[in-house]
């Protein structure tokens, strides 16, 4: 069986984070192994407190891991801080995608902002794909984006500026739920009709988780976002209540 890694903050509400990751990995054939970098406490409404992990044991946990088992891809999700984001871009050396985890749903800060910098200088180049959503790649590149042409343009300007490849999500898009992913000067995008009457968190941390199981698939970067862009359809389409909440089915 194949090896995922997911480097992440760990969501007590069940919805996100690496509870969402490992569910995805099970859910897609794969082996799924963790590194927490934050504790935080909360539920679908959002998020009470944070406590990050020391960097060392970030580290440790990757190196423990990594000493056993052959992981063939990971990913990274919340890493909250400077020192965070190099313990893990010291540690690890397989196919690497990129969630660059900024701001919750709910509003809450999850990335420092001293820690932004790093992230782009530090991890970015080590990542096979970055996947931000519309409000990440905003912040990166410093602009609104609104339209689908303008999420293209986007998609292109990111890989430019940081000569990775790139997958801008564009589900808050009005209209269709369009991602673009630009690789190697090539834009391959991947759309669904919105699915409405359903409100849900997570989905950016299981889009990327399932991407990443793909690659330990041993599938090709387009081919894995094409499966990783079903999989969350699906995941959304066939939400289920749980209390007050809907919560994607993995």
């Amino acid at each position: 069986m194949p090896v995922a890694l997911t480097i992440a903050g760990s969501d007590s509400g069940g919805g996100a984070g690496i509870q969402a990751d490992l569910k995805t990995f099970q859910a897609l054939g794969v082996f799924g192994t963790s590194a927490i970098t934050v504790i935080t406490c909360q539920n679908p409404a959002g998020i009470s407190a944070v406590q990050p992990v020391s960097p060392h044991i970030v580290a440790e946990q990757i190196a423990r891991v990594c000493a056993a088992l052959p992981v063939r891809a990971a990913k990274t999700g919340m890493l909250h801080d400077s020192k965070i984001i190099r313990a893990v871009a010291g540690s690890v050396r397989c196919r690497l995608v990129v969630d660059p985890v900024m701001v919750a749903t709910s509003g809450a800060r999850l990335l420092q902002p001293d820690a932004l910098r790093v992230l782009q200088t530090v991890l970015f180049p080590l990542a096979t794909v970055v996947t931000p959503n519309l409000a990440e790649a905003e912040v990166l590149l410093g602009y609104r984006i609104r339209t689908v042409p303008e999420l293209r343009a986007a998609a292109q300007a990111l890989v430019d500026r940081y000569g990775v490849a790139f997958l801008v999500k564009g589900g808050h898009l009005t209209g269709a739920a369009v991602d673009v992913l630009c690789a190697g000067n090539r834009l391959h995008e991947f759309g669904v009709p919105h699915i409405a009457g359903v409100k849900t968190h997570g989905t950016g941390c299981v889009f990327s988780a399932a991407l990443t199981a793909h690659l330990a698939l041993g599938c090709g970067l387009v081919e894995a976002a094409g499966r990783a862009k079903s999989f969350v359809t699906r995941a959304i389409r066939d939400s289920v209540k749980v209390g007050r909440y809907y919560a994607l089915k993995i």
